[in-house]
């Protein structure tokens, strides 16, 4: 099967003047010119057009578009391209189900005359260290903690807040009472902070993957001590550098 110009851009929602100004700058070539001087598109463009519109979807430009193409060099790359694209795809849909979900929620609540809960109004919209999650621990931890979170009715999502802020503030107040991070008691509070870690489904000691544990901790640890964001929640970067130290120590003991 082949499409011809006007075929093609009439399937992928753009205009004829767009693959033909995507055949001139070298991006997507046609499969064949025929002799009339149509350009014919077969399968082998039009998987090439479906990546060009799924990275400009991403906001590529069209430099980038045609560099991150040129980077496919075999077929398992190509794969492991489209599997990303797949991977993105399906948490956007995740995401927008849960943007509707809450809408639809608060539309009902609307026409019955009541009032929508609060939680359920921002479901979708609140997920403030995705980024940040994904670049050190990967995508499937941030998609199940996340899953986890938002199942949490608004009590608990504030009664995990709370913990948190007091698991933080403890370690300030076991550093102010002159122990060592390495002592018994500060490792025995390190042992806690990893079990506190470990009921969130998606970190490595939900697993039980005693290695990633290790590497997981190392990174918490470095981030209290380093990132000034946490440092009021241990009561000073003192107090944050202590509880790394703790908790490096007893990873590396686990």
């Amino acid at each position: 099967m082949e499409w011809t110009v006007q075929e093609l851009a009439d399937r992928a929602g753009v205009s004829g003047r767009t693959l033909r100004h995507y055949h001139q700058i070298g991006l997507l070539a046609p499969d064949r010119i025929g002799a009339n001087g149509y350009r014919y598109y077969g399968p082998t463009a039009v998987a090439r057009l479906q990546r060009i519109l799924l990275l400009r979807d991403a906001g590529l430009s069209l430099a980038a578009i045609s560099e991150a193409l040129a980077a496919d060099a075999s077929p398992d790359d190509e794969i492991a391209a489209l599997e990303e694209h797949l991977a993105h795809l399906e948490y956007e849909q995740e995401v927008l189900g849960r943007r509707i979900a809450s809408v639809e929620h608060t539309l009902a609540m609307r026409r019955e005359g009541r009032q929508p809960r609060m939680d359920m109004m921002l479901e979708g919209f609140n997920d403030r260290y995705e980024a940040e999650v994904t670049q050190r621990w990967g995508r499937e931890v941030f998609e199940q903690s996340n899953r986890w979170w938002h199942a949490k009715p608004l009590t608990q999502q504030r009664q995990f807040q709370a913990d948190a802020e007091r698991l933080l503030a403890k370690w300030g107040e076991l550093h102010l009472s002159g122990v060592s991070p390495f002592s018994n008691q500060a490792q025995q509070y390190a042992a806690g902070h990893a079990a506190w870690f470990a009921q969130i489904p998606g970190t490595p000691g939900h697993a039980g993957d005693l290695y990633q544990t290790r590497a997981m901790l190392n990174g918490m640890a470095n981030l209290y001590a380093t990132n000034p964001d946490f440092h009021p929640a241990f009561g000073g970067a003192e107090a944050a550098g202590f509880a790394g130290q703790a908790l490096r120590h007893y990873a590396q003991n686990l």
